[in-house]
């Protein structure tokens, strides 16, 4: 075997790994596979005779690649809307099958990854690195140019982060989380009775300005006419997952892992009355998100 052909080898060895790294750092499986070839080409033109471990080595490599992906969309200030939804909702985005992408999103926990979406760079890739793929501090540190302590530090800021603040009493989360879950099957099943039994008779949706952009907040009352309305959401429903949000049981919309749209829910004796609809980015960077539990 030669040289090449060994080193092919070797890295697909590696393969599957430095895809969930890549993938759980940026929430997009278009551009994990980007960070992927990216670590090959490095590792390609690189010299690795002295490496000890070609698999640390190489996650070290995606893990900076995926770091610098992160900062860029910081620097560059982009909005999830204008830049990666409403491809995926209407399944075209080049390269990618939507079906796939929510699979694979599904695979890991859509707000899982909402949730590490509203981290900073170096919070993501410290709490991913350490808590999900077990890599020392004393590694993270140098990738981010901080102390291992530091590391620690912020992967412990964004570990309160994913696991929210304190917790809700497991038995109104178990009764809330029956209900929105129905509500997200009736959705992504479009069973309008489904969704007329959830709703009570007189429940209100308020949906800000930017869910539908209009001059005024949108406000629809009655069963009847929400369940209408959600679905027409069928096809979003697809990249709609639960989630903590400000302490109860809600719903986050994360097309690639962007926290695009958030629907939080007010429910009396197992039946919905509020459903707010919240799509604004000042108004989405004011809430506190967490994970479920399963």
């Amino acid at each position: 075997m030669d040289e090449s052909a060994w080193l092919i080898e070797r890295f697909e060895e590696h393969r599957t790994r430095l895809r969930a790294v890549a993938y759980r750092m940026l929430g997009s499986a278009s551009e994990a596979d980007d960070a992927i070839q990216d670590a090959w080409l490095r590792l390609s033109r690189a010299d690795t005779s002295s490496v000890e471990s070609l698999g640390g080595w190489l996650t070290t490599v995606v893990a900076r690649v995926c770091l610098n992906m992160l900062r860029s969309r910081e620097n560059r200030r982009e909005e999830p809307l204008d830049v990666h939804v409403p491809d995926p909702i209407t399944g075209h985005e080049s390269g990618v099958d939507p079906e796939q992408e929510v699979l694979l999103a599904d695979s890991v926990g859509l707000a899982l990854l909402v949730v590490l979406g509203t981290l900073t760079p170096a919070e993501r890739l410290a709490f991913v690195l350490h808590d999900m793929f077990a890599v020392p501090f004393d590694e993270i540190g140098p990738m981010i140019e901080r102390s291992p302590a530091a590391a620690r530090q912020l992967a412990s800021r964004a570990r309160r982060r994913v696991k929210g603040g304190a917790p809700v009493p497991d038995a109104d989360l178990t009764r809330q989380r029956r209900v929105v879950d129905a509500f997200l099957a009736a959705t992504r099943g479009g069973d309008f009775d489904a969704l007329v039994t959830l709703l009570h008779p007189d429940v209100v949706l308020r949906a800000d300005r930017a869910v539908v952009p209009t001059p005024e907040p949108i406000v629809i009352r009655g069963a009847h006419t929400v369940a209408k309305g959600a679905m027409a959401a069928t096809g979003r429903a697809r990249f709609t997952g639960p989630a903590l949000v400000n302490g109860a049981v809600g719903l986050v919309m994360g097309p690639r892992g962007w926290l695009f749209l958030v629907l939080g829910f007010t429910i009396t004796d197992g039946k919905i009355t509020e459903i707010d609809v919240i799509a604004d980015p000042d108004r989405l960077r004011q809430l506190d998100l967490a994970v479920l539990d399963d």
